[in-house]
């Protein structure tokens, strides 16, 4: 992919930004405090062709890359918050496994309509009882004929409240404990109004303006024609999406620390004790000065790792540091801009509580600190699997 010239990236960040304008701190919060979907923020996306930004050309989309994607995470994630990029990233990133393993009738069919906003989608993965370990999902599809029937629990599947389709990932066949990952197969079906499926909404204490969700299927028909890929190799669809998604969280925990250093360097200019800002103090001033300093870092470890996507390079150590460290530094000064603001960090009109939950989520999902660490260790030092 070509590399975008800086005045484009500067045209793509001022784009956004004027976008944000007209969604700023107090509508994020409003709209999590009612736990409503920002239809309005989502349309004004799609008006300016950002949701399918990532789409190749020929499906509506802008086909740009991920260093391109990354600052629109980067800008939104400073200026809204988590929910902003959330609601992007869902429009951005589940299609990947479709647009490289789906049948051409399928992409001809879906991938315009997701480009324009005028359907969504939800990924659904995760389940209760398997962590991490996705060989041992167990949401099975029974084959008959040319359909499937679907019997099984997925959780923390975002966007199902009002997802036109699902990327949904079953077994078709048992677990092999030599070969774990094969028998997994993935469709891309109807969800909204179909029968043999219940969605319940999981309370959360963050980024409730996106609903996250336990999904029921029980008898959930699915049908030959909707398989990605191939059967029983659902698993490896996937594995396109990983690098990205850990590439797109790093940009929005970095995005989500500046928005939160910015709110606690204002606050350090206009705050007055003892007669001076605190801004004043080195003991407020310098960890505000390492955070920059820290994201920074980060911001670049992140660029690298997306060039190197784009380039169609190998980039899975970059992707995982990428992850690792702007996780650490977006909730470090998130943290930072809490101990800035004092007593009045608990108070919700200060915002900055909302980023310091934001941001240390981003420590856990989509994939924890615990086990970047694991990959690094087996996967770059070669050091025994511990797993």
């Amino acid at each position: 992919m070509a590399v975008t010239e800086k005045a484009d990236l500067d045209m793509i960040r001022n784009s956004i930004g004027k976008i944000a304008e007209g969604f700023d701190l107090n509508y994020w919060k409003q709209k999590g405090d009612t736990k409503a979907y920002p239809w309005d923020f989502k349309d004004a996306l799609a008006r300016g062709g950002w949701l399918g930004m990532f789409m190749p050309e020929q499906y509506g989309g802008m086909g740009l890359g991920l260093a391109e994607v990354g600052i629109v995470l980067d800008e939104l994630g400073q200026r809204c918050g988590f929910n902003a990029c959330s609601l992007f990233q869902y429009w951005v990133f589940p299609p990947g496994p479709v647009i490289h393993h789906g049948s051409q009738a399928m992409k001809d069919e879906f991938l315009p309509k997701l480009a324009t906003g005028e359907e969504m989608m939800c990924f659904a993965v995760s389940e209760p009882d398997n962590g991490v370990d996705t060989s041992r999902l167990t949401t099975f599809a029974k084959k008959d004929g040319n359909r499937y029937t679907v019997r099984g629990r997925k959780v923390w599947i975002s966007n199902a409240q009002h997802a036109d389709r699902v990327l949904l990932l079953t077994r078709t066949s048992p677990r092999n404990p030599e070969r774990p990952f094969d028998g997994m197969t993935l469709f891309l079906t109807r969800l909204k109004g179909k029968k043999g499926v219940e969605i319940t909404a999981i309370e959360k204490i963050m980024r409730n303006a996106v609903d996250s969700n336990e999904i029921v299927f029980d008898d959930f028909e699915v049908f030959e024609d909707e398989i990605v890929g191939a059967e029983g190799k659902g698993f490896k669809c996937l594995l396109d999406g990983l690098n990205p998604e850990r590439i797109a969280v790093a940009f929005t925990a970095i995005g989500l620390g500046r928005g939160a250093l910015n709110l606690a360097v204002q606050y350090a200019k206009d705050r007055v004790v003892f007669d001076r800002p605190i801004g004043q103090n080195q003991a407020v001033a310098h960890p505000l000065a390492a955070s920059w300093i820290r994201l920074e870092a980060a911001y670049m470890v992140t660029q690298n790792a997306a060039r190197l996507f784009d380039e169609g390079k190998p980039c899975g150590p970059e992707a995982n540091a990428a992850k690792f460290l702007a996780s650490e530094a977006g909730f470090g000064a998130a943290d930072q801009a809490m101990q800035s603001h004092g007593g009045f960090s608990m108070a919700t009109e200060y915002h900055v509580s909302r980023f310091w939950m934001e941001t240390r989520h981003l420590k856990i999902a989509p994939i924890s600190q615990e086990m970047v660490l694991n990959y690094v260790s087996d996967k770059v030092l070669g050091l025994p699997r511990s797993y």
